[in-house]
This record gives structure tokens, C-alpha cells and sequence, in this order.
């Protein structure tokens, strides 16, 4: 029978290995997997290289990733928000890499390496200097870039709903990067706020379906990032 469900967060995550490249869903708040991010922190793998939209905010999440200095280099698109403090003060003193990416060339390049594309060209980026060293060409008198998929080690994404073969729903907005991150991961890892009986998600609007998905955790009341930024808690 298969059954993807594990029941404890360091279950989840204990195949994390130093020097992997980890995906991690989220839109600023939205769908950011938290306590699947926590639960990396306490297991101390490090020399991460991590692909996210951003950085995290204040001192919980990927921002408490960050500081507890497991990550050596970020893909992402945004670096700096209202509460990012931690990223900044260590790319500024050189402890960390950064590899900027436009947001929808960052979401293409995920989708490619999911369904097998190795590279894309794109406009995004040209005569700026994030195209400084690339390949570019023209096609029908206009200029492209040649950006390369991405593929990770593993992917951390948070869902609304799953069952235990892994088929996986998602809340508006929160859905984000996460079908995408699912699909470029070797390993998925997802943490769901409900975990259903098998047949009672329809098929038809499955988002996600279980064969990209490795395990998942039920969360029932995960951790709001905004929340905790408010309430000034810190994670290490």
C-alpha cells in the first residue's frame, strides 16, 4: 500500500544533506512552508544552495535558514523586502552568494527543469547586467537570453490539502511555486494542513499529482510568517 504520509518533521527532512540544492515554495508569506523550514534548522544540514522568490522576512523561516548560516548561496528574485534584514547584512559582509533572477525567468527556468528542458532563450534581462556573460541571440530582429533549467536535491512546499499517495491541492495565492518545485525536485517534501483519506480529492482537480511527491506531513495549524515577524520571534 502506498503511503507517503511520515509523522514526525524530522522525518521529513532527514535525507537534507550538506551542499544540497533545496527549492523552497512560497510568495513572501504566501505558502511558505515554515515549520517543513524549522525543522531543516534543528537537522543542521549546511552549505545549502537554496531557490526561493525571496529571502524570508525577520528572523523566522528561511530568514532564520539564512542566519543559522546553513545557506552558502540563494537563487531568488527578491533579496530585499520591508522585513529582510538578515540576507543583506551577510551578502554586504560577503557570507553569502546571490544569483538574481526575474521572477518569471526564475518560475520558467524551475518549470524547465522539471519537464526536461535544459535551456530556454528569454528577453528578460537583456542589455542589463543580468545578462553579462550569457549567450545571447537574435530570433526574427529581436535579442534573446539563454537561461538554463533548474533541477534541486530537494523541494520544501506547503499545500492546503493531500492524501497519503501524495496528490496535492493547494490554497489560492499559497499555490505559488510550489506545482512547479514539486516537479524539478528529486525528493518532495510537503507539509499539508490536511491529510485525506485516499479518493476523497477528485482527480480532476488534483494540482499536483502524488508521483512528485515523496512525503508529507499534516500541519493542522501552521505558523503565519507575518505572525511571528509581529510578534518578534526568532528561530535558531
Amino acid at each position: 500500500m502506498i503511503n507517503k504520509q511520515v509523522i514526525s518533521l524530522s522525518e521529513a527532512v532527514n535525507e537534507i544533506y550538506d551542499g544540497a540544492t533545496v527549492m523552497i515554495g512560497g510568495f513572501g508569506e504566501a505558502g511558505s512552508p515554515i515549520e517543513l523550514i524549522h525543522a531543516l534548522i534543528d537537522q543542521g544540514a549546511k552549505n545549502l544552495t537554496v531557490v526561493s522568490n525571496n529571502t524570508g522576512s525577520g528572523n523566522v523561516g528561511l530568514a532564520a535558514l539564512i542566519a543559522n548560516k546553513q545557506v552558502k548561496k540563494m537563487i531568488c528574485s527578491f533579496p530585499r523586502t520591508a522585513n529582510s534584514t538578515v540576507f543583506p547584512e551577510l551578502y554586504n559582509t560577503g557570507e553569502i552568494e546571490l544569483e538574481l533572477v526575474p521572477q518569471g525567468t526564475l518560475a520558467e527556468r524551475i518549470r524547465a527543469g522539471g519537464a526536461g528542458i535544459p535551456a530556454f532563450y528569454t528577453p528578460a534581462s537583456v542589455h542589463t547586467p543580468l545578462a553579462k556573460g550569457k549567450e545571447s541571440r537574435v530570433f526574427k530582429e529581436k535579442e534573446y537570453v539563454l537561461e538554463y533549467g533548474i533541477k534541486a536535491d530537494f523541494s520544501l512546499v506547503k499545500c492546503e490539502t493531500s492524501d497519503r499517495y501524495g496528490n496535492l491541492l493547494y490554497h489560492a495565492t499559497a499555490r505559488n511555486f510550489g506545482p512547479i518545485m514539486c516537479t524539478a525536485a528529486k525528493v518532495t517534501i510537503v507539509q499539508a494542513k490536511n491529510i485525506v483519506e485516499a479518493g476523497q480529492i477528485d482527480p480532476e482537480v488534483v494540482v499536483t499529482p502524488g508521483i512528485f511527491v515523496n512525503k508529507v506531513i499534516e500541519i493542522k495549524n501552521p505558523a503565519h510568517e507575518s505572525e511571528l515577524v509581529a510578534a518578534g520571534i526568532k528561530y535558531s
